[in-house]
Formats: structure tokens, sequence, C-alpha cells
């Protein structure tokens, strides 16, 4: 009796026995696998029949992408076993296959699973891209359907598209990478989250942040504190057919964020690691240095105003104090991310842990966010799935953080040390020419804040199938934050000297309690086919928070305890709540026609109780030409056409608008009194929004995928503060009143443009074009006049008025320079109605108008990837076209001699100031302490907003350490906000947030970072 044996795994092949030697073999086989199986040693094979020990297979294959590009990494699985390997640098396997098992089950991140059948020869797997084919499954509001099926205007982009980005903010990820999303990062400062708008302005007053939906739970207005790196998908739902279902909350639309989970086979494990140098990009923004300003105080037509002055020496050409390169330093940012996963088709894992460290490049300022995710889906039985899963975050802030407006204000000629290297001591400074000004640096030897925030999402979800067509599945979630914080002013700076010091508390938290019960129904009778859901919803909010200060205490101490005077203790409270009835149906015929229709009813604690409940529904169909009989066009293997008509709505920012509230925060002899603050009004009701679309997708030549989408919104019942007069008390109440539309175009490209075994090169590019206007105001007025949202004095405002843009300046229009006398002029209107110039801001400032709006004419993003055996290559790009920004910071830089406090920029290229008559100039004739009020808010400050900025530019390798037993190791070198091409004068045309609101008024703002990054990942 000859038997062979072969191990890892170990099975059997049996030559040239007899009969009744097979027999006797097995009897044995079986007896020992018992005996071994019920010691624990080895896996029992004595539930395998006959035909599982005679046969053995060894299948080889390789895995690649579409373009013939080799995925080393990927998972092959014999279906139904926990049996597996993976694949080597260049995507080749062997795997040893028992019995009459004939399917293998194939999955790499970021594509799409395939089951493949074993054959005669190697197998060569092709797997695509998640987020491009049409058989792809997607979500869509609390569900998923072959994208195939969909009728709505979305758009998935792929963990592989988003970690291009060194940053902990989600937001920030977007950047021109879909149509119709205008993203805006923010600042540099470590931490910061970008805005964004999609499809345009819906209000003049409430928020315009879109709804986030992670893992089927809705978090509010941000993506809060998720790992960039944890993430799978991004899926941003953008007309009435996609975003319907969520309701009162869909109205800015819904960005829906997928989690990665774990996936049967091996455990894969991730190592990801990036270390970037960060620097400022400071743009076209020029300060002067000591010999420049100089230069400038000796043109003033009025030196003789100070030419005596103790201060105004030669010697004073010399002083050259960089207060910018003093307050910054390349930065240092760190990124940190390891996770492990697998499973079998019972039990499915995904535990990850990252870290991100930041030094901020301006200095003083340390930014720590830790992350851990668990997240398991554990099969009980044939009809119970259960889904818990923990995401908990931490966030350490250190802040020492040198002054930005010291950065771009202080004097050139005025040093903080003295000559012996001691700090010069704070305001009053008799040494300084500005002598008001402040030395922060004295104040910083001792002041600083820290602060720390933690943040738990916790789920437990669980699916029950009833039938093979009817499943409950239920989504809990909490989430619990808690923050505290800690400002310390030392006695001995200016800050804290008068009060002999003082240390300010903080604390808050908040909770999230969300729930939602589906019936998700899918179902197919021949040629039909029904996707439908039904549920309840519920999310609740509470929070609160308090500050506790306490002064006079000897330095170095930083808890109350030691503190001689309890200063100040105060509180808050704050709570919402929203409740849901929704449903979603949606139906295809033979995958030709397709329609979907949504009926939402949400109730909101944060409306009247006459109107406490909105309706909110959508329609939508779609065709699939390219399927019909009399469709020849074998180029064409895509072609649908869509259309959708639905409603949504919005709620107010306030969370008690409706009440009559009265303010006790003021008493009188320590007795505690009450003021009416606001009127009550019991039908405040709903913004709501109806939007119409049609879109159009197209795939031609196996190379080309473009899709079309036009859309019409129209919103009424904006809600806003109406003006009261101030006789009663209260100055405001709010209510439902006027309307704005938008109307827009978004096109998307790709482009396969090379694409063989050792080639490829693809283009992705997108544009969003989008129109709005107010439409209506309340009563019968004609124009408001508001103020542009940056909370700057002396600023810029907006006008909203029927037929303009929501974002229109209003602002005294500037005429230029009068070429023979180089004083300033504007533009007023006379008597007789004509537009005139004069000399005199004050006449020209009683009939301001309206000039341009800083919403673009258009903006978008596009991309290249490159890839050549086991080299990629990649950059992205962002633009945006059009637009005026409101340059405020040139009315403190850009004085002509107004500001003599304060440092002044380098003209502009293009620019130049008058000297002598005749001079056709940009700039007035500077002057000491000018009074001519040249720097007044009006038309000269604005400035296009045109831009081309290259986000990212990367080049990697993936090297072959197939020895070392490890699957992929691919090693990256990129940089991050290399240049940006434009003509705006400051800092960035990318203008950040302000009182979280885009505003586009220009500031002494804290610049966007420059980042050059090395990095790698690793899967073993």
């Amino acid at each position: 009796m000859k038997l062979l044996t072969q191990k890892k795994p170990r099975d059997l092949v049996i030559n040239n026995l007899s009969h009744k030697e097979i027999k006797l073999t097995l009897l044995s086989l079986l007896a020992l696998t018992f005996q071994v199986s019920t010691a624990s040693t080895i896996k029992t094979v004595a539930s395998y029949d006959i035909n599982l020990l005679l046969v053995q297979k060894i299948v080889k294959g390789q895995v690649t992408d579409e373009s013939g590009a080799p995925l080393p990494g990927a998972n092959v699985l014999i279906k139904g076993t926990t049996i597996g390997v993976q694949t080597d640098a260049d995507g080749n396997f062997s795997i040893e296959v028992l019995g009459n098992n004939n399917t293998l089950v194939v999955s790499f991140i970021g594509m799409e699973e395939q089951e493949v059948t074993i054959g005669v020869g190697p197998l060569k797997i092709v797997l695509k891209e998640t987020g491009q084919k049409l058989n792809e499954v997607v979500i869509v509001g609390y569900s998923t359907i072959k994208k195939e099926s969909l009728t709505g205007s979305l758009q998935t982009i792929t963990n592989k598209k988003l970690t291009d980005a060194t940053t902990p903010s989600v937001e920030n990820l977007l950047a021109g990478k879909a149509t119709g999303v205008y993203v805006n990062s923010g600042s540099g400062q470590p931490g910061e989250a970008g805005k964004i708008i999609i499809r345009g302005k819906t209000t003049v007053n409430g928020s315009t942040d879109p709804l986030w939906v992670v893992d089927g739970v809705i978090v509010g207005s941000s993506a809060g504190s998720i790992n960039p790196s944890d993430i799978e998908t991004m899926t941003i739902l953008k007309d009435a057919a996609s975003t319907a279902v969520y309701g009162s909350q869909g109205a800015n639309g819904v960005i829906v964020v997928t989690t990665k989970s774990g996936k049967s086979g091996k455990a894969t494990i991730n190592f990801s690691t990036k270390m970037a140098a960060t620097t400022l990009n400071t743009g076209n923004f020029n300060l002067m240095n000591g010999a420049e300003l100089y230069d400038l105080y000796d043109s003033f037509s009025n030196k003789q105003d100070f030419s005596n002055a103790w201060w105004w020496t030669p010697e004073l050409r010399n002083k050259n104090f960089d207060w910018w390169d003093n307050a910054t330093r390349t930065g240092l940012a760190t990124d940190h991310n390891l996770s492990i996963s697998g499973g079998n088709e019972s039990l499915k894992s995904y535990i990850s842990l990252g870290v991100y460290d930041e030094t901020a490049a301006i200095r003083g300022y340390d930014y720590t966010r830790y992350n851990a995710l668990l997240k398991f889906s554990y099969k009980v039985n044939n009809w119970l799935t259960i889904r818990p899963q923990i995401n908990a975050t931490r966030r350490d802030v250190l802040d020492r953080q040198h002054s930005v407006g010291a950065m771009y204000g202080n004097m050139p000629w005025d040093n903080p040390y003295l000559a012996d290297g001691t700090l010069v001591g704070n305001q009053p400074n008799p040494t300084w020419v500005n002598t008001t000004g402040s030395n922060y640096l004295y104040d910083l030897q001792w002041d600083y804040s820290e602060s720390e925030a933690y943040d738990v999402r916790s789920n437990f979800d669980f699916d029950i199938k009833l039938t093979d067509w009817l499943t409950f599945t239920s989504v809990n979630n909490y989430i619990f934050s808690n923050s505290n914080s800690m400002a310390y002013s030392d006695p001995r700076s200016s800050s804290g000297l008068a009060v002999k010091g003082r240390i300010e508390d903080y604390m808050s938290s908040y909770n999230r309690v969300y729930t939602n019960q589906l019936f998700k129904f899918n179902k197919s009778y021949g040629k039909h086919d029904f996707n439908a859901i039904a549920g309840y919803e519920w999310n609740e909010f509470n929070s609160k928070s308090t500050v506790g200060i306490a002064t006079g205490f000897a330095p170095g101490f930083i808890v109350g305890d030691v503190a001689s005077i309890p200063e100040k203790v105060k509180g808050s409270r704050a709570q919402w709540a929203v409740q849901s009835l929704l449903s979603n149906v949606n139906y295809t015929y033979d995958n030709k026609y397709l329609a979907q229709v949504s009926l939402r009813r949400d109730g909101a604690s944060n409306f009247g109780v006459n109107s406490q409940y909105g309706n909110f529904f959508s329609v939508s169909g779609g065709w699939n030409i390219h399927k019909e009989d009399f469709f020849k066009a074998d180029y064409i293997t895509n072609l649908k056409l869509r259309a959708s008509y639905g409603s949504v709505g919005n709620r107010p920012n306030s969370l008690y608008p409706h009440y009559a509230l009265y303010s006790l925060t003021t008493g009188y002899n320590e007795n505690p009194g009450a003021l009416i603050s606001q009127i009550a009004n019991p039908d405040l009701s709903w913004e709501k929004t109806y939007t119409a679309g049609v879109g159009l997708d197209i795939s031609f030549l196996k190379r080309f995928n473009l899709t079309l989408d036009y859309y019409d919104k129209d919103t009424s019942g904006l809600l806003y503060q109406v003006p009261l007069p101030g006789v009663i008390g209260v100055t405001s109440i709010w209510k439902n009143v006027g309307a704005v539309s938008n109307k827009g175009f978004e096109a998307a490209l790709n482009v396969e443009i090379v694409k063989n075994e050792d080639w490829r090169w693809a283009v992705d590019a997108n544009i969003g074009v989008n129109k709005n206007k107010v439409t209506s105001l309340y009563g019968e007025r004609k124009q408001i006049i508001v103020g542009d949202g940056s909370g700057i004095a002396g600023s810029a405002s907006k006008l909203l008025t029927p037929g303009k843009d929501v974002d229109t300046w209003y602002l005294t229009e500037w005429a230029g320079v009068d070429p023979e006398t180089g004083r300033p002029q504007w533009f007023e209107t006379n008597a007789n109605g004509e537009r005139v110039k004069t000399f005199s801001y004050s006449n020209a400032s009683k009939t301001p108008i309206a000039m341009g709006a800083y919403t673009p004419s258009f903006f978008g993003g596009f991309s290249t990837n490159l890839d050549y055996k086991s080299f990629d290559l990649s950059a992205i790009f962002t633009y945006s076209v059009g637009g005026e920004i409101y340059n405020y910071a040139r009315a403190e830089f850009d004085s002509d001699g107004a500001y003599t406090d304060r440092n002044q920029m380098n003209l502009h290229s293009g620019w130049s100031r008058w000297e002598k008559p005749g001079d056709i100039a940009t700039h007035p004739q500077a002057s000491y302490n000018n009074q001519s009020n040249s720097n007044k808010a009006s038309s000269r400050f604005l400035e296009t907003g045109t831009y081309l900025k290259m986000r990212s530019l990367s080049l990697g390798y993936n090297l072959n350490v197939e020895r070392l037993n490890i699957s992929n190791l691919r090693l990256f070198v990129a940089a991050e906000n290399l240049f940006t091409i434009s003509h705006f004068s400051g800092v960035d045309p990318e203008i950040p947030p302000s009182n979280g609101q885009i505003t586009g008024v220009a500031t002494s703002v804290y610049p966007q970072t420059r980042k050059f990054v090395l990095g790698l990942n690793l899967t073993l």
C-alpha cells in the first residue's frame, strides 16, 4: 500500500490502491481523525465525504485590475471555508483546493468582490473598481441598490481616492473630487475642518452644512471625529430623489460615510504611516521689511508731521525684525494607522488604531488625535445577524501659539528683545515706534491653554431575516462627547496683572441617542424588481456646559483651589429632538425602466406647536436606453436618462426660535430679574426646498464615462429674524419669509487614455455651475442690508433683494484715483440720477450700490493617475473661476498711511501709487495718518476669486517583498497644496470660514500649509 501526503493543507493522494485497501485506509483515517479532533489538535476532516479525500487540486492564477495592473494583497478564499491565500507582489496566487469545491471568492479593498469558478488551467481574474460599474451596489438613503437601478444624482468616492491628503478632518478630503460640491478647506491650524456647500446656498440665515450619515447613523452637520483611514466610501447625495428620504435634514445635501468592515478569509494586517513637513503658504501677500516701510514713510506728502519725532532717524531703515519668521517654523505632522481585519461567514471583524500628531507651522500649537474602531458582524444563525461597533476618539491641544495678528501687524522697526536679550515688557511700550503696541511674547512666557476632548460613538445594530425577501433592520446608536479646557493667565502677564492671575476652566458634554427601525423588502417577480423600506426614526440631543473663573493666586499654580477670589461661575443646557416616519420604494422593470417614490414625515422640537410636523416627498424615474432592443450602438455600453422632483426641508440654527423667551442674566440688588428677549411664534415652520432635476449617464468606447446633470431648486419659507421696533424691548422675531432659487449644471468625465498590461493612464474632471438669487422677501420689503457674516466692524455689507445673488456685495463704488491730484474718488448719484465722481466718501456713502457677488461662476477639479508596472503617479487640482472676494486685510495693510501703528503690504503686481500730476495709478497719494477715507469699505477692495490650486502630487513604488511574507509594501512621496495660481493679493483666495460661515471676507487669516510627505503602506 502506497500512501502519499502533503502539508498545508493536509490532504491525501491515493495511487494504485485496491478497492479493499481503499476502504480499509478510509476507515482507519476516519477513526484516527475522530481521535485527533477530540484531542483538539487539528481540524477534523471526519465530516468530509470520500470525494473530498480522493481529489486534490492546486489552482494557480493572477488577480489584476481592469488595466491589467497586478493587485498584490488580494484575498483569495475557497467559498464556504476559511481557507485562503493572498496574492503576491505580482498579483499571483497558488491555492490547494479540496474535493468538489469549485468556487473561489476574490476580494480587494476598493474593488468589487468576485466569485470565480475553477476551470482548467491558470485563472485570470480581473476585479472592477467599486463606485464605477453598473452592477456595483451603492448606498442610497437607508438602503443599498444597484447603480444600474439608480434614478437619483449621487457620487461615490472610494478610500483609494480619499487618502491623498494628510489631515485629521474628513471634510477636507472631498476638495475637487465631486461635482457640484464646493469645499472650503479652512485655515491651516491643525485640526481645523473645512466647510462644504452642495449645489449652492438654499438659505440666507441658516446653516448651509450638509447632513452627515456614518454607518447608517445621522451624526449632524459635520463628519465629527472619524479617522479618514477608516473610511471605505463616501457617497454624496445631491438631488431630491436621493435626499428626500432624509426629509427635514436633507436640504443642503447628504454625505453618507461607510467605514471599513471585516471580510471573510485570512486575517489581513494593514499599517500605514506618513510624515509631513509643513510650511505656511502666504500666497501673494507680502509684508514690508524695515527698509520698504521706511521708504513708504519717506514718500508721505506730509512728512513734516513726524520728521521731528524721536524715532524718525536714518538708522530706522536698517532696523528689521521679522515677526513672521519669528513666529513660524517648519511644522511636523505624523499619521500612523494600524488595522486588522478578517473572519469567516459567521464572524467578521475590523479593528483599527490611529494616531495623528501635528506641531503647527505657527509656533506653540500642538495637536494630537487618537482613534480606535472596533467593528464586528456576527451571524448568529440563518435569521439573525448582530453588528456591534465602537468608535472612540481623544483630541489633545496645547496652545502657546504665537499671535497671528502680531505676525501681520507688528512693525519691523519694533524688536521684542532688548539689547541684552531679555524680552521687552508689555504695553505701554516707550521703546517702540508704535508705543501702544503689545509684545505678545512677554505674556507668552507664562500664559497658555490646554484642552482635551473625548468622543465615543457606539452602535448595536442587528438584522432579522423574516423571509428571503423581508428583513427587519435595527440601528441603535449612542454618542457621548466630553471636553474640558483650562486657560491660564499668569499674575505677571498683562492679561493677569490687574487681577493677580486668572484661571478659567471650561467643561462641556453632550450625548445623542439615535435609532431607526426599518423593514426592508427586496423581491423579484419575473422582470419586476422591488426594493423598499419603511420605518421609524428618533434622534435626540442633550448638552450642558460649565465655566468657572477664579483670580488672585501665586504664579505657577493652575487649579482654582489656590485662588483667593471666585470671579464667576456660569453654565448652560440645550436639548432638541426629531422623530420621523419614512418610506422609500424602488421599482425596476426588465432592468430598463426605473421608478422611485419616497415619503417622509418629520416632527422637530424647534418649531411652533401649530406647525411642528412637515411632510416631504420625491418621485423619480430612469430609462436604461442601452438595454432596448432597438439600441444598436455597440460602442455605447451605458446610456441612462434620469429625472426627479421632490421636497426636502431645513430647520433654524436656533434651538428655541418659536418660544417666548426671557433673559434672567441680569438682576437688581442681588435679586434675580427677567427681561423679555424673544417673542413667540407658534406658526414657525419648515424652510422647504423643491428640486427638479434631469441627468444623463453615458459610457462609451470602454474608456469614457460621462455624467451630466441639470437642477432647479426653489426654497420658500426662509427662516429669518425679522427686525422689530426696538421700543418694545425686542429687536427681532423668527418668521418664515422670502424665497431663494438655485439653478445649476454639473458634468463629470472619466477617461482611461491608456490601458494595457504595463501602463494605465486615467484622467478625471468635473465642473459645477450654480446660479442663485433671492426671489422674494417678506412683506413689501424690496431689499435688506445685512452684515457680511464676518463679524468685523467696518467690514463690507451684503444686499438681499429679489433678482440678486444671496452673496451680493453692497458697497460704495470706487471711482479710482484722480490723475491730477492723486486724491481718491467714489461714485455718487446726483439729483438728476446720474452717476458722477466725488472726492467725498460721506456723500458717496449716501448712495451705495450693489457690486458683484462672492458666488463663483463655476468651480471643480481634475486629476490624473498614471501607473507603470510598480510605479504610480497622481496629481489632483481644484479650481474656481469668478466671484468677488472682499479683501478686508487691505483696509489695514494697504491703508495709504491711515494706519501708522502697524506694518503695511507691498504693492501687488500691476499696482502703482500716485506720485505726480498726470500719473494713472491704482493707489492714491499716501500720507501720514491719512484722513482721505481711501481705506474705508468700498468696491476698491473687491478682488477676483479665480484660482487654480494643486491639491496633491504623489509618486509611489510597490516593492516585491514576498520573501518576507509581506503581501504589499508601497513607499511614496507627496506634496500637498504645492502651489496656487491667482491674482488675488491676499494670502489665499480660498477664504477660511468665519463664525462657521463662508463669508468671502479675507482677513489676517491663519494660512493653509504646504506639506511635503514621506509615507509607507504595508499589508501582511
